[in-house]
């Protein structure tokens, strides 16, 4: 089981239309990172990226398609209905779950910090977010 931080609590989010709705515990105080790779900068996706036991889908599995690219490890998870993707399997950490920040409900979260990562040269510098998804 994981170990939480001190200040963990339980978030609720979803997509935009609220077919697919999950859960996630996690610090209040949420460090994320923001990816100038080509899929997260087009999307806008803000990651939280937490170990699996962490991370619990609540509804809308049947709602869920799947996009891969590259090297086909990174399980990209849409809605089917209003194309938006809350959260994922990461290349980085396929251990654990990446969370969309900006798909979080409001009232959970205290305060955020936001650190850039550079995934378009993602090679050299996947390893820094390894530790992410650790139980």
């Amino acid at each position: 089981m994981t170990t939480l931080p001190a200040d963990a609590v339980l978030h609720r989010g979803g997509c935009h239309c609220g077919a697919v709705r999950f859960s996630v515990r996690a610090a209040a105080r949420i460090r994320a990172q923001s990816c100038n790779c080509s899929i997260c900068a087009r999307t806008g996706f803000l990651h939280l990226i937490v170990p699996a036991d962490a991370f619990q889908l609540e509804s809308g599995q049947d709602q869920l398609t799947e996009y891969r690219f590259n090297t086909g490890v990174a399980k990209h998870l849409f809605c089917r209905r209003c194309g938006v993707k809350s959260f994922y399997r990461p290349r980085s950490n396929p251990d654990g779950w990446s969370i969309n920040v900006h798909c979080l409900d409001p009232g959970t979260v205290e305060a955020l910090e936001i650190e850039p990562f550079d995934g378009q040269n993602w090679e050299a510098n996947a390893a820094r977010l390894a530790h992410l998804s650790a139980s």
